[in-house]
């Protein structure tokens, strides 16, 4: 796949990370995971972003992410796009982009490389390196200590054709608008803020029409309702999904910090989907909050 035929990808349909498996002894496990990406497969996500911040990208090991990456795209080839998660300090992150690509991935989402702020130049020096170390597409994420500005995408527009994507994790509406309105259709433009369907309204507005959905892990059917009455402009599907269930949600997840994985993982559990717990220093819902959640779900009705 091109960058610009992923680009075209990202620019429609529901996106989403799916959850990375770990067994009791919180191992990768393999067969878990390649079954979660089958039960997922017919409810139609345009593209999934393996090793993705749901997938847990920093509690991976290297060798662990390649085996990662490899059952993704044994399961998904032919059907669905698989993006991969890269991230961590510039060679770090080069080392994983093309192994992506040697494993045959679609394209990048390039992470922030967390902890360390960082001037304009030197991130504009950070992705453009990632960029060109590989010919697949490229998706920015920012977020975290990556905070691009409309002038720095610009440069890294013009000098990286391979950058095809922006992911937005800040909610900075000024500086969204800045960048949409400067960049125009040079991007695929992605909502990732933590629970996007709160925003999505919103970041439509701003000319964002797409997002990655977390919830598509454990509620794939409301996800998709959720998404198809958001493009179908369908607003009272959507402030009553809002009101019913993703507020309450978003309340519960903000309950703990880095509650936005481990919320996800708990509501895979209770469909029936366990992904396993989370890997530290990520922790699990309290199980009072587990009831709280299984209560929301009931709600939905079948997924």
């Amino acid at each position: 796949m091109s960058p610009q035929e992923l680009k075209a990808v990202l620019e429609a349909g529901l996106l989403s990370f799916p959850l990375t498996d770990f067994d009791a002894q919180l191992n990768f496990a393999p067969k878990a995971y390649a079954e979660r990406l089958e039960w997922l497969q017919p409810y139609g996500a345009s593209a999934l972003f393996a090793a993705g911040g749901t997938g847990e990208f920093f509690s991976l090991e290297p060798g662990e992410y390649s085996d990662i990456i490899k059952v993704a795209l044994d399961t998904c080839r032919g059907r669905t796009p698989i993006l991969a998660g890269a991230g961590g300090g510039t060679r770090v992150a080069i080392q994983y982009a093309q192994e992506a690509e040697r494993l045959g991935a679609q394209g990048v989402l390039l992470l922030p490389h967390y902890l360390t702020e960082a001037s304009q130049q030197g991130l504009i020096n950070h992705v453009e390196a990632v960029c060109k170390s590989v010919k697949f597409g490229v998706v920015v994420y920012n977020r975290g200590a990556c905070k691009l500005t409309p002038q720095s995408l610009q440069i890294l527009a013009d000098r990286c054709p391979n950058l095809i994507g922006f992911k937005d994790g800040l909610g900075d509406i000024e500086k969204f608008v800045s960048i949409r309105q400067t960049l125009g259709e040079r991007f695929a433009y992605l909502g990732g803020l933590p629970t996007a369907e709160l925003f999505a309204g919103a970041y439509k507005a701003m000319g964002c029409p797409v997002y990655s959905s977390a919830v598509f892990n454990f509620i794939p059917k409301t996800a998709m309702d959720f998404y198809n009455a958001h493009a179908a402009n369908d607003t009272e599907t959507c402030n009553r999904l809002v009101r019913d269930f993703f507020i309450p949600y978003v309340a519960l997840r903000n309950k703990g910090e880095g509650y936005a994985v481990s919320i996800v993982k708990a509501g895979a559990t209770l469909v029936g989907h366990s992904a396993g717990p989370v890997r530290p220093p990520l922790s699990d819902l309290a199980p009072a909050e587990v009831e709280q959640l299984s209560a929301l779900i009931a709600k939905l009705g079948p997924q």
